[in-house]
């Protein structure tokens, strides 16, 4: 899709009757009340993949990547609907508060988020990096609740292989190779983590964790721990199950 196609889908979510990102209803902008309703439900909970690559760190995930999320996620990342965003970013700012209690720190422990960052080729071809503004968003809506948050880029993203056509192997090879270090801004991190913050790297969708693998065996040579990941949806064929309710 062109930046013109782009800034026209944006545009008409605002101000023009359009259908819902999650079940196609006409409504007067991206969603509609049931389908704002089910992800408001949802409840943040640890996954896992089956196996599960070496040095994935604890995982937390807002839902399974099916139904409403998963279409809703479709039209942020694939179809241009960019205005999305915002909600995406309050429910992934949702998850990371979880993510950071179930690691066992402290409610409003100081976070640094990582989102998995995009190649250049995929940032232009979605208009931005589309991990980053939903991580912009969720430290917005953190420190609207009281709780510190920042964003961090300690990597950049060289051109690399469609995960797509990758086993869970060559996954964790190939995004290990794409990673290249950011050594000021890695240091950067290891002073606000002396001063008590956390590092949760952050991405959309959880299905081998060979990525999210990948980018903590990053940080970690650069110093700094990485307790928990943190994601919008997780493959149910592969994560664990939900836990069921007490």
């Amino acid at each position: 899709m062109g930046l013109l196609g782009q800034a026209w889908n944006g545009l008409t979510d605002l101000v023009l009757p359009g259908t819902c990102a999650g079940c196609g209803a006409g409504v007067p902008g991206s969603l509609c009340p049931n389908c704002v309703a089910v992800l408001d439900g949802l409840r943040p909970h640890p996954v896992r993949p089956t196996p599960a690559p070496a040095g994935l760190p604890s995982c937390v995930a807002l839902g399974a990547y099916d139904g409403v999320l998963r279409e809703v996620l479709l039209a942020y990342k694939e179809r241009g609907r960019h205005v999305l965003a915002r909600s995406l970013g309050d429910w992934l700012a949702t998850a990371i508060a979880a993510g950071v209690r179930q690691a066992g720190y402290p409610q409003e422990t100081p976070v640094l988020l990582v989102p998995v960052p995009d190649t250049v080729a995929a940032a232009r071809e979605r208009y931005g990096d589309h991990m980053r503004r939903l991580a912009r968003r969720a430290v917005v809506r953190l420190n609207s609740t009281g709780w510190p948050a920042g964003l961090a880029a300690p990597v950049v993203t060289r051109p690399r292989a469609d995960s797509v056509t990758l086993d869970a192997q060559n996954r964790v090879v190939e995004a290990a190779r794409a990673f290249v270090p950011r050594p000021r801004e890695l240091a950067r991190m290891a002073a606000a983590v002396h001063r008590g913050a956390v590092v949760i790297p952050v991405d959309d969708i959880l299905t081998t964790g060979g990525t999210l693998a990948a980018l903590a065996a990053r940080l970690r040579a650069g110093g700094l721990p990485v307790p928990a990941a943190v994601v919008l949806a997780a493959t149910r064929r592969r994560s664990g199950p939900r836990p069921t309710a007490e």
